[in-house]
């Protein structure tokens, strides 16, 4: 693929044979959740999850390149009362097929509407579930530093004996911290926890997710001219994202009227190569 952006319009589990084995760097998706979207991506029910997405994530692991990540964004909602374990089935089965589940980020929403069930509050967080084909993959954290904050005025202030040394991992994982390697920093590593509010004035997709959630990804994971692929594209915000980042992109929808809002948005808003 020499394009800038390549939309291709059908079923993930059929269009993905089109792409070049080992040619994406990141993939970044939210696939329909089960029972959702019934209209436009038919449902999928909960029992049935597992096996209707495998034959993607198979061919999704062709294409991703030995140094590449898959971040796939998906929660698990309550039904009859408890919650749907095809989550943790999706996970234990992608790890049989030859996945590594390197990672898992929450997204916490920053704006949820309050709300009242029986047995349970609101959800105000999504699951993002990095998976890798190696151990050694392309990964830029200083991408993504933030301030120190105001916590390491204290923290750092009065340092004990063992903030000055490397304090080895109490749970054998082989890592350790020493704090005082941060006195006078000003950025740091953020954690695996990512506040964003969610998108509330897009009217022409049910499901759309800010724009700073891909873009935190795409930054940690990928560097300019790198291939970033949405297998369920939607309204297009990761493929909006990555163009704008310079990278290259695919997008992949089975609805026609998404994969023309995505290309007319694009062609209106800045020259890219199709």
């Amino acid at each position: 693929m020499t394009d800038s952006i390549n939309l291709l319009l059908g079923d993930s589990r059929e269009v993905l044979s089109q792409l070049d084995l080992n040619s994406i760097d990141l993939i970044f998706t939210s696939p329909p959740y089960a029972e959702r979207r019934k209209t436009t991506y038919g449902g999928i029910a909960a029992d049935r999850y597992v096996e209707w997405f495998m034959p993607i994530a198979d061919k999704l692991f062709d294409v991703l390149k030995p140094t590449g990540t898959f971040v796939l964004n998906i929660k698990e909602s309550a039904f009859n009362g408890e919650r749907s374990t095809y989550v943790l089935e999706l996970i234990l089965k992608m790890r049989e097929r030859g996945w590594l589940w390197t990672e898992e980020f929450i997204w916490h929403k920053k704006n949820s509407y309050p709300g009242k069930w029986p047995n349970r509050f609101r959800d105000s967080w999504e699951r993002l579930l990095q998976f890798n084909k190696a151990k050694r993959f392309n990964m830029y954290q200083e991408a993504v530093m933030v301030p120190m904050g105001d916590w390491a005025k204290a923290r750092l202030r009065n340092l004990s004996a063992v903030d000055k040394v490397r304090d080895p991992s109490k749970v054998g994982s082989g890592f350790g911290k020493n704090i005082s390697n941060w006195i006078d920093r000003e950025m740091a590593y953020p954690t695996n926890v990512i506040h964003l509010a969610t998108e509330c004035n897009n009217k022409n997709h049910p499901a759309a997710f800010p724009e700073e959630l891909p873009e935190w990804f795409i930054k940690l994971f990928t560097t300019e001219g790198d291939t970033v692929l949405d297998p369920f594209m939607g309204s297009g915000t990761t493929v909006r994202v990555a163009n704008r980042l310079g990278r290259k992109a695919v997008g992949i929808d089975v609805v026609p009227e998404y994969l023309e809002m995505v290309r007319a948005g694009l062609e209106s808003s800045a020259p890219v190569l199709f």
